[in-house]
């Protein structure tokens, strides 16, 4: 109808009858089928742009409010849409959400869904909001919460967003794949193969990066259970190639080297010593007698239960490891020596926007603590790297989730004391002292 809509005689007389059984059926399938829904509304929309002379008979069923009814299915409902018309849902999404749409369309761009993903960053785009969506995922990439698809996307569209391909991504593609891995649900292999068959994607996450870092991200690279020890090798050898000095990570025959120590508070070193605890007297146990009682079931190869606790050994085994070394480097502190004179390790700045004149305070504690809603980031973030060093009265630019913005250092003072809670004698591991 609306193809052919210039050859009816006329118009309103014969389709307006159409437009209101539209809108009648649109009205009646919301709750239901809303796809159906959308997809009417649409039509109906389309209609009434080439036909001037039809009236809406339901003035409430618009595409805003339909937006506005159905935010919380809205990820659902756009992937079962032509791509077109989600399209143009998406592109109503600022006018139908108003102030604040850009962090609700953020989380639907942290679903897994590729055509939401390839999509929406168009419309922060279309809508000047680039820099916000900046901020968004420098925060998912530095956080590992990005989604596999958004890896995805973003590895492919690297050469726009060269600021975010550093080697920080390559932990965080990690952490998508292992997630994907024991998710059924979410379950892909594209992220997998991406990393696999891009081979240029090694050598751009690289590019002027310093060796340290390239050594860090292959320590990681070895403990993922996702990657059979030749596809490990692999993927390393891309890395080597920018760094021959690595090769002996590789080989196994790893040099004494001078680690970075972790600056940080009693209170998360004791808690990551629990979780330690807690993974090798209990998780490890737990899950070698899980896979007993699943090998006695026979037939491994299509034993589901076997499979799964083989894959759950890997990643406690891989956790295992990491807390391990990140003990061993940790030393601890209660921030009672702080250097007031700068921003440092255990110190309170006050910092004044010289645009708004708003004053905010940020606690800057060691590298395991971070509480947002309190203002309490560790020294190793961003924004507690760019605040280091600074005295009174000097100015620092910081990245905010509305891109970036100027402060002044009004103040800085001592942060509340870190008392050391009785820490276990005998951990196995190398702890210091504050």
């Amino acid at each position: 109808i609306i193809k052919f809509h210039h050859e009816f005689k006329d118009p309103k007389t014969q389709l307006q009858p159409i437009v209101e059984k539209i809108e009648s059926t649109a009205a009646q399938n919301q709750k239901l089928h809303s796809p159906l829904t959308f997809e009417l509304v649409l039509a109906r929309d389309d209609l009434l742009a080439r036909v001037p002379e039809l009236t809406i008979t339901r003035p409430d069923l618009t595409l805003e409010r339909l937006i506005s009814e159905e935010e919380p299915r809205l990820t659902e409902i756009l992937s079962k849409l032509p791509s077109a018309k989600e399209r143009r849902v998406l592109q109503a999404l600022p006018r139908a959400l108003g102030d604040g749409w850009s962090r609700r369309v953020w989380r639907m761009m942290v679903s897994n869904n590729p055509r939401l993903v390839a999509q929406i960053p168009k419309i922060f785009a279309e809508n000047g909001k680039i820099d916000e969506l900046r901020t968004l995922l420098e925060r998912a990439v530095r956080e590992h919460s990005a989604s596999s698809e958004m890896m995805v996307w973003l590895c492919r569209e690297r050469a726009s967003w060269p600021e975010l391909i550093t080697p920080e991504i390559l932990p965080a593609i990690l952490s998508a794949i292992e997630r994907d891995q024991h998710n059924e649900a979410s379950r892909s292999s594209r992220l997998r193969d991406l990393l696999l068959d891009d081979r240029e994607l090694i050598g751009d996450i690289f590019k002027n990066s310093e060796v340290g870092a390239a050594r860090d991200v292959m320590r990681r690279l070895l403990l993922t259970p996702v990657f059979d020890n030749l596809t490990k090798r692999s993927l390393m050898a891309r890395v080597i190639k920018l760094y021959p000095e690595l090769e002996s990570m590789a080989t196994g025959a790893q040099p004494e080297e001078k680690t970075e120590t972790l600056v940080v508070s009693w209170s998360s070193l004791r808690k990551r010593q629990e979780e330690y605890e807690e993974v090798v007297n209990k998780k490890i146990p737990e899950n070698s007698k899980e896979i007993g009682v699943a090998r006695s079931y026979g037939d491994l190869r299509e034993n589901f239960e076997f499979k799964a606790a083989k894959q759950m050994q890997a990643v406690l085994m891989r956790r295992k490891s990491e807390l391990e070394q990140m003990l061993h480097r940790a030393r601890g502190t209660d921030f009672s020596n702080a250097d007031t004179f700068q921003v440092s390790i255990g110190t309170i700045v006050t910092l004044r926007d010289v645009d708004s004149a708003q004053e905010e305070s940020y606690s800057i504690l060691g590298a395991w603590d971070g509480d947002p809603e309190r203002h309490i980031i560790s020294y190793q973030t961003a924004i507690g790297q760019a605040l280091l060093g600074k005295k009174r009265g000097e100015r620092v630019t910081l990245n905010t989730d509305h891109g970036t913005a100027t402060y002044e250092v009004l103040a800085i003072s001592s942060a509340p004391l870190d008392i050391a809670p009785a820490l276990a004698e005998d951990q196995g591991v190398a702890l210091g002292a504050g």
